[in-house]
């Protein structure tokens, strides 16, 4: 899966396994990879399960950031290994820290995401927007010269994330849904942190639908 800007940016996908453990449960699961940059350099969102296959996917290009879209262990749980790997910085939001910290207490992130800051790689820019609602910290990152957003967990094709689980908060989700994504173009590309992409402009439409279901 490929989406290009005029600047030869990217966008490359690969599918990593493992679990997802919270609340005393543990699930298997399959999580989106996504790799941004152009022939030259990259960034990573989310650096799931297995570093050495995101190494390889980056085929030598430099690193920039490894940027994690929130700090569930499905999410973070190669970040240090793949930072390790590269010298790349991990970034997270610090609303995260405690989730962060239940996977990884002896590393911490070395940057914080903020929204509205930007990230420069490949000659595009994403930018952070916050998110909270699935985590605390949970942010989405806005690439709109490749007309993409990446949402990690916060918005999927057909809803929102869970927000069944400690540090999640449903009408949380559906306001940063609501105020943060549902505003951008509706062309734009809904690259998920598991699962199929869809589009702000398919997904707009089931807001109303969403907010009953989740009462």
């Amino acid at each position: 899966m490929t989406a290009s800007a005029a600047s030869g940016a990217r966008v490359d996908h690969l599918v990593t396994s493992g679990t997802f453990s919270l609340d005393g449960g543990t699930w298997d699961v399959d999580n989106n990879v996504w790799i941004v940059g152009d022939d030259s350099e990259a960034i990573v969102i989310d650096a799931a399960h297995d570093a050495a296959a995101i190494e390889a996917a980056l085929g030598g290009r430099t690193l920039r950031a490894v940027v994690c879209t929130h700090a569930h262990n499905d999410h973070i749980d190669a970040a240090p290994a793949l930072a390790d790997a590269t010298g790349a910085p991990i970034l997270l939001h610090p609303d995260d820290l405690p989730l962060w910290k239940q996977t990884h207490p002896d590393r911490a992130p070395d940057g914080e995401l903020t929204d509205g800051a930007t990230l420069d790689v490949g000659g595009i820019t994403l930018t952070v927007l916050h998110t909270p609602g699935h985590a605390p910290g949970a942010v989405c990152l806005y690439a709109p010269a490749l007309s993409t957003v990446f949402t990690g967990d916060t918005l999927f094709q057909g809803g929102p994330g869970a927000t069944g689980r400690s540090f999640s908060h449903f009408p949380t989700i559906i306001d940063s849904i609501r105020d943060r994504l549902l505003a951008l173009p509706p062309e734009t590309a809904v690259r998920t942190g598991h699962g199929d992409p869809t589009t702000i402009g398919a997904e707009a439409p089931h807001l109303e639908e969403w907010i009953q279901r989740g009462h």
